[in-house]
């Protein structure tokens, strides 16, 4: 992509952006983020009425008189988009590809972050890691990493969600909020047998992927937005497809004149959705989808108010 051109989307999605960030999206932001994160501080003696859940029982056994940890409450969090732009991100069916998707719904939100002088950054992965971009604060800084969405040319097609979670495990070092940005079709089919991926697996399995989104979630917040598009979800009738998968080059068949063909299309992906869904419900993680070519910013807002409604 030439330079102007590149410098033209940037503009524009900042313009969007303007449009979208009003002061009830930024609000809403604020109440579901700020304040969730507590920083240790130091320790003191126990007091009548303190919570006995922080009480520190190493102090506590060395001195003899109970201690308990007093936490800060954290102003400041830090934002880190690990984006998906493995192949399968380059289809869309109506006027948005979902990697472009990807690339609007990042800017809202890290447009919104460092206007609550929240720090911003970046992974972008496909079965490797691609691209990382440490977190900062600054307009300056949130307009590279639009621009490295916007034009990043990755060197890989496949995916690998478990490994880039493992990854985000060992750099990430203070806490953090991790939206990980991604059709979650490959490697992981959550309906497939005795927990094995189908088609282009690399080796993983969906158990991997529990394992690493439990640790990371331990640490971190994170939250899980899925980007998908209408065909995905409902084949048109027509006659014999020849589709080509996007990320191993594999060619199959698919008779989408056939109504049985179609149903069963139809509720293998419904399973598959609901069984998504279900596994970061049972771990802990929020979760949201968003449909190429359809407004987003709603479904942030409810997904903010979730948030602060468990607060």
């Amino acid at each position: 992509m030439l330079p102007e051109e590149l410098m033209r989307q940037v503009r524009q999605l900042q313009i969007l952006t303007r449009r979208a960030v009003n002061e009830d999206f930024a609000g809403e932001y604020s109440s579901a983020f700020k304040g969730r994160g507590m920083e240790f501080a130091e320790v003191r003696e126990y007091q009548p009425g303190d919570d006995v859940r922080t009480i520190d029982w190493n102090v506590t056994a060395r001195t003899g008189t109970p201690f308990v940890k007093k936490y800060v409450e954290e102003r400041e969090l830090t934002i880190l988009f690990a984006v998906d732009l493995s192949g399968s991100g380059q289809f869309g069916s109506v006027d948005r590809l979902k990697n472009r998707t990807a690339a609007e719904l990042c800017a809202v939100l890290a447009f919104t972050a460092i206007a609550n002088n929240d720090k911003a950054g970046l992974l972008i992965f496909t079965d490797h890691i691609e691209h990382f971009i440490p977190p900062k604060k600054g307009s300056r800084h949130v307009q590279r990493l639009i621009r490295e969405l916007l034009d990043f040319n990755p060197r890989r097609r496949g995916t690998n969600i478990a490994g880039t979670l493992e990854y985000l495990g060992r750099v990430l070092k203070r806490r953090a909020v991790v939206f990980v940005v991604s059709d979650f079709l490959a490697p992981l089919d959550f309906t497939s047998r005795n927990g094995h991926a189908n088609g282009h697996g690399h080796g993983r399995s969906s158990s991997d992927f529990d394992t690493a989104l439990r640790l990371l979630n331990r640490r971190h917040d994170v939250i899980g937005v899925r980007i998908t598009d209408r065909l995905e979800h409902a084949m048109p009738v027509a006659g014999l497809i020849e589709f080509e998968d996007a990320e191993t080059g594999e060619r199959f068949y698919f008779d989408a004149g056939s109504r049985r063909a179609r149903r069963e299309f139809e509720i293998h992906m419904a399973a598959n959705d609901r069984a998504l869904g279900e596994r970061f419900r049972r771990m802990g993680v929020d979760y949201v989808e968003v449909q190429t070519g359809r407004p987003f910013i709603h479904t942030l807002m409810q997904l903010f108010r979730r948030r602060e409604r468990r607060r």
